[in-house]
């Protein structure tokens, strides 16, 4: 551990033992996923400090070794290239990026129930029975759309992640990359294109998933705009 650990970037080595520490801590405390994960703002359980601290929560092993697995074999090239000040300030923003998206499809779907996108007022949550009901005659699926936006929080630093693969594809585009069961090698920006489109599709076609795939799509494109705004070249290898 102590080895993987000293060949490790420096801002990538401090995330990865962060995100270690938050998870070991939701087994201790399975209550603070819903004090740092984060909620819609319309939401009664939203906290300010929740944008930064949902980026370092994970529901759940898999989610957090799959993640931490891509910030290990992405990180480091991304954090020499960028140096490790710009480095930490792309992670935040992406993981930034990844809610802003979900939250500006939330607002969306708030609005086609209520006109409004703030219905907090109209709906009664109750976490501790997982229940939500209205005086207004909102229909089954609406209260389940409503519940799940307002009572439910969004962890993980899938986001930041997705940022990170957009920025290895745009500037090693061919690279090629080997994953199991895949017996050939796929180009970095082959693969990497087309898992956006993936998440693409699911985030459109894929209402009833606890994944927030919109919000990995939010990761990438604000990791592109930023690497453009900083002014790279496109594909160094």
């Amino acid at each position: 551990m102590n080895n993987i650990l000293s060949n490790l970037s420096p801002v990538v080595k401090n995330i990865l033992i962060l995100n270690i520490i938050c998870f070991v801590g939701t087994i201790i405390f399975p209550a603070a996923d819903r004090l740092l994960g984060v909620y819609y703002p319309d939401s009664p359980f939203f906290e300010v400090w929740q944008p930064i601290t949902y980026m370092f929560m994970h529901g759940g092993f898999s989610h957090l070794f799959f993640n931490m697995f891509a910030l290990v074999m992405f990180g480091p090239i991304i954090e020499r290239m960028f140096g490790s000040k710009r480095f930490l300030n792309y992670y935040i923003i992406t993981a930034l990026g990844a809610l802003v998206l979900q939250y500006g499809v939330q607002a969306i779907e708030v609005y086609q129930i209520f006109g409004s996108p703030f219905a907090a007022k109209v709906i009664n949550l109750n976490l501790a029975a997982n229940t939500i009901s209205s005086n207004l005659p909102f229909t089954g699926d609406q209260l389940s759309t409503l519940g799940s936006i307002y009572g439910t929080p969004m962890v993980g630093a899938s986001g930041a992640i997705f940022g990170l693969l957009l920025a290895f594809a745009y500037f090693y585009p061919n690279m090629p990359l080997y994953f199991m069961f895949i017996p050939v090698p796929i180009k970095a920006k082959y693969f990497v294109g087309g898992y956006i489109l993936i998440e693409i599709y699911l985030g459109f076609n894929n209402s009833g998933s606890s994944i927030a795939h919109l919000a990995h799509v939010g990761g990438a494109l604000f990791g592109y705009l930023m690497i453009k705004m900083w002014g790279y070249k496109k594909g160094y290898y």
